[in-house]
């Protein structure tokens, strides 16, 4: 979707898709628009509750019924599990994805994990989707006129022109790029802390390669699953930064997370899109 600042400030029904690496800034700015007022999509969110729920029940369920006392009671129907998924806590997704690696560890099998990685791939594809039909129901239902979609940090792995065809189509779509001086911090925030993420599975074969065979593992069924986790992050984010751009630059705009940073309200995000509008031809 394209338009003038001065198209922009005068739209009635404002629909925007943010679009950021993890750590840009990207929920904590959606965050800032009031929910009285702009109904707020979390794609993470969808993917967890509807096209992943019954995945991740099934692995709480399996590492559940190992543990004797849980297996009586499960088998039983005397308790029973559910998800406590929220925009604020989305754990059990992350925990769904899971690690590659040893297993003693915690880790998965490299058939597991790249069947939880295209799982993910498919429920991102089919949460993006959604948006148009959300963005009707938060008007019909709802009577929200404004709408945001806090988009998933890997919808530019998903190599699908349909999605962004789909989201361009029906919301502005905003990139927070990251400045060079912010690269490092979030990079460094991941290593301490890793998570798993998902990859595209080119990326994923070319870089396990590179890993088994600069730390001389004989297979992924030895290595660490953080130790990967870890390695791998810098090598993510690096390939990710230009996807993300090219999207912006075919149908969208682009804004500094440094410029993010300093938003406070409403009022300074409607500036904020503005202003990245208007410095665009």
């Amino acid at each position: 979707m394209r338009m003038s600042a001065q198209d922009f400030l005068d739209w009635q029904s404002k629909r925007i898709t943010l679009l950021a690496m993890s750590g840009a800034g990207k929920t904590t700015l959606a965050n800032k628009l009031p929910k009285a007022k702009w109904f707020h999509y979390s794609g993470d969110y969808r993917i967890g509750t509807k096209y992943l729920k019954e995945p991740i029940l099934d692995n709480i369920k399996r590492h559940a019924i190992s543990v004797p006392f849980l297996r009586e009671l499960l088998l039983s129907d005397s308790i029973y599990i559910a998800n406590k998924i929220t925009v604020d806590n989305l754990a059990a997704v992350s925990s769904f994805l899971g690690k590659l690696g040893n297993s003693e560890l915690g880790g998965l099998s490299l058939k597991e994990f790249k069947r939880r990685q295209k799982l993910h791939h498919q429920a991102e594809v089919a949460a993006m989707n959604d948006v148009p039909d959300f963005i009707h129901k938060a008007d019909d239902i709802y009577g929200y006129k404004n709408f945001i979609n806090d988009a998933g940090g890997s919808v530019c792995e998903l190599d699908n022109q349909e999605v962004l065809e789909t989201l361009a189509e029906n919301t502005l779509i905003i990139y927070i790029k990251i400045p060079l001086t912010l690269e490092q911090t979030i990079i460094e925030r991941a290593k301490t802390d890793p998570k798993p993420l998902y990859y595209r599975e080119a990326f994923l074969d070319e870089k396990l390669a590179e890993f088994l065979s600069l730390k001389n593992y004989s297979s992924t069924e030895i290595m660490p699953p953080d130790e990967f986790v870890t390695w791998v992050f810098p090598e993510l984010f690096k390939s990710r930064l230009p996807r993300y751009q090219a999207i912006a630059d075919q149908y969208g705009y682009t804004v500094d997370a440094n410029e993010v940073a300093k938003v406070k309200n409403e009022a300074d995000f409607i500036r904020l899109v503005a202003d990245a509008l208007a410095k665009r031809p």
